[in-house]
């Protein structure tokens, strides 16, 4: 029986020694192999992934899409089915990505992802095309029920993100085309949903369009002044006009609004409201808007240098010229170059320029201490005005003219328009009335203590010569209108 164990103990050694031998034949092998093959190409892998899929939100990149599309199209020829391409663009997004930092930007971006996959089916596509623009592809959909997404993707981006300590808001503009009739292949589906998008930017934020013919025209029309826009300020086409702006309590005109004038070689005067969204979108606002605060300086040191009262100008600060870094330097250099003392020079802004209240504020104390004024433009029409009467060194209250238009009629008007004088008189800032149009207008603002006011009954925006020729008749026609309503 020993002798049998023994036995048995040797073959086990003798199988245990053979294993050891075959694996290391083997590893021998797969070295061998190794050497004698290329390996596995993981980089060829990643690059095949960086080719097909967006590094951020994971999703196909714009490459894989037309290749997804592409192949749907191939199919929907064949069973008659119906597609439609989506252009989705984020407004607003680059001022928060500038204002709260790019990590909480990206942050946004995978959240747009989430709330836009869920409204897809399983067999629908969202891509990212890059920046702030996203392609969807929806299937098996009719124009009405592609129509409900559309709407169903705007009210979700409409709702507030939150974006660490911040909470942020952004609209999105959607442009559509339908497969088959506007477009047969890849290109001219996303072309003309890109076309769509463009107007949907136009006809303002939150809004949805499909591809028109009709449409297209306008927007080839809009990608043309685009061009132009490029080139009027090297050509010398703007202009400023100014709007007088008098004070109640002596009759006198104490300043004057800028405001600019696109004078184009064919279509004439276009107004500010036809080309300043577009100056916005593209950034030339910026450039623009230092043009508009170094000639609106020179013009008014001019005409102190004729003799004229010490007037204040008042020059709008657009949202991306705030966004500048280096906004305080700019305008302490144009202030010294054209020699106009800066508390002659009154600064306009809106609240779409401080999204960030720290920042804003350090921005604003830093142009303080150059001596400026500072204004709220519009008070009284954004959902946090009140913010910049607390937070930041503002001198004046500009009461919107929409809050101005109805004031003999509308008692809810009125008294919004009272309560505004009121608050800011109690906090030692002066009102300007924006809107006057009528003798009325002018009763009422000055009867509750206004300190200020503009509009076309007082006058019109004028070029500089009219601004001169006028200046005597404005303040005689002022007090005239006063001691008429005495006398009645």
């Amino acid at each position: 029986m020993e002798h049998l164990l023994s036995s048995y103990g040797l073959i086990a050694a003798f199988i245990a020694v053979l294993g050891f031998i075959a694996c290391a034949a083997y590893k021998r092998y797969r070295a061998q192999a190794s050497k004698s093959r290329p390996p596995r190409d993981r980089t060829g892998e990643e690059i095949r992934d960086r080719n097909s899929y967006d590094a951020l939100t994971g999703l196909p990149n714009r490459h894989m899409f037309d290749q997804i599309l592409a192949r749907h199209i191939r199919e929907a020829e064949r069973t008659g089915e119906t597609l439609a391409v989506l252009l989705v663009a984020l407004g607003r997004f680059k001022m928060i990505n500038d204002w709260i930092g790019h990590e909480m930007g990206d942050l946004m971006l995978k959240q747009v992802t989430e709330r836009l996959q869920s409204c897809l089916a399983a067999d629908e596509v969202l891509s990212r095309q890059g920046g702030d623009e996203f392609l969807l592809l929806l299937k098996r959909r009719d124009r009405e029920a592609v129509r409900e997404t559309a709407q169903r993707f705007l009210a979700l981006l409409a709702e507030p993100f939150t974006l660490g300590n911040n909470e942020a808001y952004i609209s999105a503009s959607i442009g559509i085309s339908l497969y088959p009739q506007d477009g047969r292949n890849v290109g001219e589906l996303i072309k003309n949903a890109d076309a769509a998008m463009l107007y949907a930017k136009q006809m303002g934020g939150s809004n949805l369009q499909f591809y028109s013919r009709e449409q297209n025209q306008k927007t080839q029309e809009q990608l043309q002044l685009e061009a132009d826009l490029h080139k009027a300020l090297q050509r010398g086409e703007f202009v400023l006009h100014y709007q007088p702006q008098v004070s109640l309590l002596t009759g006198k005109v104490t300043g004057a609004e800028a405001l600019i004038r696109w004078v184009h070689p064919q279509k004439g005067v276009i107004a500010p409201a036809d080309f300043i969204p577009l100056a916005e979108e593209t950034g030339l606002i910026v450039p623009i808007g230092e043009w508009v605060l170094r000639t609106a300086c020179r013009q008014v040191k001019s005409w102190h240098q004729q003799g004229f009262p010490m007037l204040v100008v008042s020059v709008n600060i657009s949202a991306k010229q705030f966004l500048q870094h280096d906004l305080t330097r700019v305008v302490k250099e144009i202030l010294e170059e054209t020699g106009l003392p800066p508390q002659y020079l009154e600064l306009e802004l809106t609240e779409s320029s401080t999204i960030d209240v720290n920042q804003a504020s350090s921005v604003l104390h830093d142009l303080k201490k150059l001596g400026v004024r500072l204004s709220v433009d519009d008070f009284g029409t954004g959902y946090s005005s009140l913010n910049y009467i607390k937070s930041f060194p503002v001198d004046k209250l500009k009461i919107d003219k929409s809050f101005i238009r109805d004031i003999i009629h509308d008692t809810h008007d009125a008294t919004i328009v009272k309560s505004i004088i009121s608050m800011a008189h109690h906090l030692q800032l002066v009102v300007n009335a924006e809107g006057v149009e009528t003798p009325a207008h002018l009763s009422f603002l000055k009867q509750h203590f206004c300190d200020e006011v503009q509009g076309f009954f007082v006058s019109k925006p004028l070029s500089p010569e009219e601004f001169i020729q006028r200046f005597a008749d404005i303040e005689r026609e002022l007090q005239l209108a006063a001691s008429a309503k005495k006398g009645s």
